[in-house]
């Protein structure tokens, strides 16, 4: 009897501690809504400005690490956190504002969105160009799918400096940290 006693109580204390064991990012919040309206700029996208009848304004630039795109005669504007359709009109602005064109027409298209990255329990983890309308599974695809340790239910998923869970079906935005977790059992 004394024998059992011990086997149950060893039992109850492996049992115990099981229960406080959680899995990998099982504690993280769950991933919000991304903001709605237009795409919001940030470093690393790059960007065809067209500043109309001005060929030499005209081209191709890239956001910096400030959040800036440098500009010939104006210097730097600052893009990040703003739509293509406000950067324009910053820069049609200082244009205006510092009399070198009157009335200044300016188009803003994102050429290229900044990347986004994966790691963890992928096949081949990296640095990766986001394409609009991704999801995380499609993210983990371009990654070479999950590894056979990989936790397939949920990611982790940083973005704007905060860590959240996410299902394989949410949606990816460009500079996402995508963290593919490993199972426990």
């Amino acid at each position: 009897m004394l024998y059992r006693r011990g086997v149950f109580g060893g039992l109850a204390l492996l049992l115990s501690g099981c229960a406080s064991w959680r899995a990998p990012g099982a504690h993280l919040p769950p991933l919000p809504a991304p903001p709605p309206g237009p795409y919001r700029l940030g470093p690393g996208d790059a960007l065809a400005i067209r500043v109309y009848d001005q060929p030499q304004l005209s081209g191709s630039y890239h956001v910096d690490d400030s959040g800036a795109v440098d500009m010939p005669l104006l210097g730097p504007v600052q893009a990040g956190g703003a739509s293509p359709d406000q950067l324009a009109a910053r820069i049609a602005a200082a244009l205006r504002q510092r009399q070198f064109i009157l009335n200044p027409s300016v188009a803003v298209e994102v050429a290229a969105y900044r990347p986004f990255y994966i790691l963890g329990e992928v096949n081949a983890p990296g640095q990766y160009p986001f394409r609009p309308g991704m999801s995380v599974l499609t993210a983990v695809s371009i990654a070479g799918g999950f590894t056979d340790r990989a936790e397939t239910g949920y990611v982790g998923v940083t973005r704007g400096g905060s860590q959240y869970r996410a299902s394989p079906a949410a949606p990816v935005q460009p500079g996402d940290v995508i963290t593919v977790f490993e199972r426990r059992f």
